[in-house]
């Protein structure tokens, strides 16, 4: 993330956080630190980054994409 001011190159991660949130902070109820903590790992870990498919990517997942183009 860029410093104050310089909104251009936080934009990436403006979406990745707006994403966060919609698909799972706002939908759960997280009883404790640690279980929310966990939780947004998996979602980055296994979900995000390997099952969900990005538009930057022409829709998909980054696994998929990686085996198409490797």
């Amino acid at each position: 993330m860029s410093r104050k001011g310089n909104c251009h190159d936080n934009a990436t991660m403006e979406s990745f956080w707006s994403t966060l949130k919609l698909d799972l902070v706002y939908r759960r109820n997280f009883v404790s630190h640690h279980q929310a903590r966990t939780e947004i790992f998996d979602y980055i870990e296994c979900f995000y980054n390997r099952q969900r498919t990005h538009s930057a990517l022409g829709y998909f997942s980054p696994v998929d994409f990686e085996l198409i183009n490797n």
